[in-house]
């Protein structure tokens, strides 16, 4: 893990009232050690969602294949599409988050892809923000957002080719097939 140095990291919830982050397991990864997930700031749009909303995010870059641009890009110029099922419209866009700002002293990058640190020690917020009009900061960031009926085709499509450049989020909580 390589450490990070002056800048911002963060932890969006729906809680407002948390005045410290205590190490916690993750339920998904029991053999997990107890840490403090924090994000950066370039992929913090990963998160203007309700905690429990399935969503599949896709970023291009310049090592995307030819196929994967046909296959997920197709029809957009959007160098990151985020799909989410149809019934979550109406939570997003009346959702308000708290966005906990964190030094990023004692964390450590765990993902690059994700933009994920984590820290094995208490961290107490620099600041808390309300962040809401999430569907308006998604557009602002130049986020392509999709609605689908379901997530599992799209799941499927990516999951079945080699593209890496994705995301899939709370899918335990998208509808079954």
């Amino acid at each position: 893990m390589s450490w990070r140095r002056n800048e911002l990291l963060f932890h969006f919830s729906e809680d407002d009232s948390i005045p410290i982050f205590v190490p916690k397991e993750k339920q998904n990864r029991p053999d997990f050690p107890a840490v403090v997930w924090a994000i950066d700031e370039a992929h913090e749009f990963t998160y203007y969602f309700p905690r429990d909303c399935p969503r599949i995010v896709c970023r291009r870059d310049e090592a995307t294949a030819d196929r994967h641009l046909q296959l997920f890009f197709n029809h957009t110029i959007a160098d990151t599409i985020v799909t989410v099922e149809s019934d979550w419209y109406t939570r997003i866009s009346k959702q308000t988050l708290f966005r906990y700002c964190f030094d990023d002293e004692g964390f450590a990058l765990f993902d690059a892809t994700a933009g994920y640190y984590i820290s094995r020690q208490v961290v107490q917020p620099k600041k808390v923000e309300v962040y809401g009009n999430l569907i308006e900061r998604l557009i602002q960031k130049g986020i392509e957002l999709r609605f689908t009926s379901n997530l599992n085709p799209l799941r499927e499509a990516i999951l079945a080719s080699d593209f890496k450049g994705f995301g899939i989020h709370r899918f335990n909580n998208a509808k079954r097939m």
